[in-house]
């Protein structure tokens, strides 16, 4: 068969049933993504004859004759076609995985198709940006600014790996080829809950191209958590590499290594498992409740799980003062039971990784992960092997968000590799990655609230109930955190935390961006309106009367964290900045009489660090052109970390960014970091490059001034120069110099994540809510953000963007359904509604002025908290249109629907 791809005519025949996403990338058209296998992410987009097509679902056999391009063929002779430039001034990406299917599509839309974008990109979902960048591009903005030597930080510079990202050259998990690579197929449990009594390998092992099988009886013994922390105090041991009890449908039971995916699928398929099946339950209050079925018998407190024989992971009880007096001697009390769904965190690159044994002996492990470090320490734990004889690492990331801060293929990648001795390679599918890896914790949250008759609160109590699924990875520290924060950013004498997380016989639960506090806030927060309500407050002047301000105490009952300060404060400055951009004039869609229209506002506190310890490690030395290599353990994954680490690095060292060599997120690179996540790739890795980057300012220096023979004290960094009493040595002449010495100039900076600031954000919403429907259309979204001194303020302004864009999926529509018998019955795109261009609106992001004292530069987290104040400023907007309250997420029209019938009667 002959093909065009990308202009170059070629023989060869696809193998039977190919698609042609598969078909270009073994060409090693890398710049075609996986990302559903089912055409609904855009991700595969190629052009065939100059229209846009999802390549994972066109079979590879019907481009034959036809014009292929990829994103590497789109500018010819090496050039950037105006598109991919567009993108590259907007900065219209952030992890990028999206963005070559992304660019083709925008490049091929007409004049009319680019006046109706909404439907014009439905077809592409962008996880990360909240597609307002990308529009952007398409309308010729640009975002970026140019800047001198020395001034970096602060402004809005592109990410260096902008023009590989357009391009499709900047390499992914699996962007890369490896002789003799095996590859892994997982067979998964279609129980809920019971022991394997067998599993007969000789049919799949009888399978041409299977070379091992591997079952709970080549598994490790040690048990471990999936979950990733610097401490490990902080999540129970009660994982197996391959268990021989399995506790959730997806649960994986044995893997299926060969030569290639097809013959490991159907050594999967040829798997004779004999199940014992077990009770099961599915309702965490029915899993805590006597007599229910035990998830994990005989797990300890050593093993750090609070009650087993009850199915609680872990709980906190806790209270200040006397609640109960003081409600009943409150002016206004409220109480209401919320609850939260479960959310999958839908990184368009799925989990997966590469493995393979090093001549050296050493086990490498190549994956999608946001900490690579962690992973080693447990990969060496679990086999018995020297950290030293473990290297993880990664490239580019498509997309975290807290998924990918845990181990759910690293472990069986490494078993494979150390089994066979050859190369293996696992990937997730998309229905493996919403069945079988991590979810946000769905919670029931009940809040108490009293105040006096001037709006102060006199009482606050949260009880809260958290699913943690069939494994607590994350268990304890979101349930902690949900109940830290959320309360302690209120000043009220008495409060009261009941907590507890319990197993149940579901998909795992973890880490989710927000950490627990999206679900407890949407009760906070909503209990704080009808306090307001109650007394004819405003909603802002009632949080100004109860927030915390510097020096007061940040208290909530059970948690004692001495180490958090406030680095700055900006909350009142947001609550201002909200109130004033939500009462300027905002032109209103045409609305009928059916459409009720309402307020409503939220506001959040977050410690910018995890407690007990997160570090971070930095190097950076002088090459000898007078460049510098900068080497952090940070992941990006559209974070924007590896921009940060240039400009902080750049500003204190008086030159720019283009002049850093960056090296990252690979353990044999030497020194540690804990990982990124939990707001910390600026606070705590920034910190730590600000660091080494001042110890080398101060070695420039002092070999100038002697190389000089000046004072060191009349010695200055400027233009890429060292500058001592007039007489100017350039860094390339300070390299020659220490080379021609036999040294090189370097430095390094740590940073151990403590004293720990907080951050703050306030979110607005005008809403419009149709009675006779339940339809939910947002006309007005503003988000004031205190994130210290914005390092970069468009790279900022797109967290806060993509944080409230994905927030709203999971407020408005994000849902994973499970059946009453604990199965997944939406594990795609298609079923489970991820927004897209149509469904976001334009946020107006607004920053508070301030510095912190404690965060590099006086910057501080802003990636993981502009989710946080979402689903709540949402349900007060709702309660405000309609006077009715609801109470659980996600606001489909059928869930608001009967509410609104019951009040205001059939629509006319």
């Amino acid at each position: 068969m002959s093909f065009a791809i990308n202009g170059k005519c070629f023989s060869q025949t696809p193998r039977a049933g190919q698609c042609l996403r598969t078909f270009l990338r073994e060409l090693g058209h890398f710049g075609v993504k996986k990302g559903c296998d089912a055409g609904d992410c855009g991700a595969c987009t190629v052009l065939i004859d100059g229209e846009p097509v999802h390549s994972c679902v066109i079979p590879a056999y019907r481009a034959e004759g036809r014009a292929v391009t990829t994103i590497e063929g789109f500018a010819s002779d090496g050039n950037t076609h105006p598109m991919q430039q567009a993108f590259l001034d907007a900065q219209a990406f952030q992890c990028g995985f999206c963005t070559a299917g992304m660019i083709l599509t925008c490049a091929s839309l007409n004049q009319a198709q680019r006046q109706d974008l909404d439907a014009a990109l439905k077809g592409n979902i962008c996880r990360c940006t909240g597609y307002r960048a990308i529009e952007d591009a398409l309308d010729g903005k640009t975002n970026i600014e140019e800047v001198e030597a020395g001034e970096a930080f602060g402004r809005s510079l592109p990410a260096p790996a902008g023009p590989l990202v357009v391009r499709g050259a900047a390499r992914y998990t699996f962007d890369t080829e490896i002789a003799g690579l095996l590859h892994i197929k997982l067979a998964r449990s279609p129980h809920p809950h019971a022991t394997i009594r067998s599993i007969d390998t000789t049919a799949a092992l009888s399978v041409a191209g299977v070379v091992t099988v591997l079952t709970y009886q080549d598994s490790p013994s040690r048990l471990f958590s999936t979950a990733r922390h610097e401490k490990a105090w902080m999540d129970p041991d009660d994982t197996l590499l391959l268990d021989s009890v399995v506790r959730f449908i997806g649960q994986r039971v044995a893997a299926v290594v060969a030569e290639t995916e097809a013959a490991a699928e159907e050594g999967c398929r040829k798997l004779a498992i004999d199940y014992g099946i077990l009770p099961a339950v599915f309702d965490p209050a029915q899993a805590i409740a006597p007599g229910a079925p035990v998830i994990h018998p005989g797990r300890t407190t050593e093993q750090r799980v609070a009650n087993a024989a009850r199915n609680i992971v872990a709980e906190t009880h806790g209270e200040f003062g006397d609640v109960a007096t003081a409600l009943a001697n409150s002016a206004a009390t409220f109480e209401g039971t919320f609850t939260t769904q479960r959310v999958q965190h839908a990184a368009l690159e799925t989990h997966g990784g590469l493995a393979w044994l090093g001549e050296d002996g050493v086990l490498n492990v190549r994956s999608s992960t946001q900490v690579p470090f962690l992973t080693r320490r447990a990969l060496a734990e679990i086999f018995n092997l020297a950290p030293d004889k473990v290297r993880v690492f990664c490239e580019r990331v498509g997309g975290g968000f807290g998924g990918k801060q845990e181990m759910f293929v690293e472990d069986i990648l490494a078993l494979a590799a150390l089994k066979t001795g050859r190369p293996v390679k696992l990937e997730l599918t998309r229905e493996e990655q919403f069945i079988a890896t991590s979810t946000r914790h769905p919670m029931r949250v009940t809040v108490k609230a009293g105040a006096d008759k001037d709006g102060k609160l006199t009482a606050l109590h949260l009880d809260v109930l958290s699913n943690t699924g069939a494994y607590g990875n994350h268990a304890g520290p979101v349930l902690f955190h949900s109940c830290g924060e959320s309360v302690g950013v209120y000043n009220c004498p008495n409060k009261k935390i009941d907590a507890v997380v319990a197993y149940t016989n579901t998909v795992p639960a973890g880490a989710f961006r927000g950490y627990g506090l999206p679900q407890t806030l949407f009760a906070v927060e909503a209990a704080i309106d009808e306090l307001a309500k109650q007394l004819g407050i405003s909603p802002y002047d009632i949080r100004r009367r109860n927030v915390v301000k510097p020096g007061d105490p940040m208290l909530s009952p059970g948690h004692r964290e001495s180490d958090v300060l406030y680095g700055s404060y900006g909350l009142d400055q947001c609550i201002d900045l909200v109130e004033r951009a939500m009462q300027a004039e905002t032109p209103n869609a045409d609305l009928s009489p059916d459409w009720l229209v309402g307020e409503g506002i939220a506001l959040t506190m977050i410690n910018t660090v995890p407690p007990d310890g997160h570090i971070a490690d930095t190097t950076i030395a002088l090459r000898d052109d007078g460049t510098f290599d900068l080497t952090v353990g940070t992941a990006e994954f559209g974070n924007g970390t590896s921009t940060v680490h240039r400009q902080i690095a750049a500003s204190a060292l008086a030159t720019t960014v283009d002049q850093f060599r960056l090296r990252q997120s690979d353990t044999a690179n030497g020194g540690h970091d804990t990982g990124a996540y939990g707001s910390t790739g600026t606070f705590v890795a920034g910190r730590a490059t600000q660091d080494a980057a001042d110890n080398l300012a101060g070695e420039l220096k002092a070999f100038a001034a002697a190389a000089m023979g000046a004072d060191v004290a009349t010695c200055k960094l400027e233009s890429d120069s060292a500058v001592c009493g007039g007489k100017r040595m350039s860094y390339a002449a300070i390299a020659t110099s220490a080379r021609q010495q036999g040294t090189t100039l370097m430095a390094t900076g740590n940073s151990g994540g403590t004293p720990r600031s907080v951050a703050f954000n306030v979110q607005g919403f005008r809403v419009a809510v149709n009675k006779g429907t339940g339809q939910v259309e947002i006309l007005k979204s503003v988000q004031a953000a205190d994130a210290g001194r914005v390092a970069n303020p468009m790279q900022c302004r797109g967290q806060v963007e993509g944080g409230v864009a994905q927030s709203l999926g999971a407020a408005l529509y994000e849902e994973m359904v499970v059946d009453d018998g604990g199965r997944i019955i939406n594990p795609r795109f298609r079923d489970y509604h991820l927004p897209q261009f149509a469904d976001v609106p334009r946020t107006e992001v607004l920053f508070a002025d301030t510095y912190d004292a404690l965060g590099p530069m006086g910057a501080k987290s802003m990636s993981e908290s502009p989710y946080n104040p979402v689903a709540a400023a949402l349900g007060n907007a709702l309660a405000d249109a309609t006077g009715i309250r609801f109470t659980s997420v996600p606001f489909k029209p059928d869930r608001l629907f009967p509410l609104l019938k019951e009040k205001f009667g059939d629509a006319t």
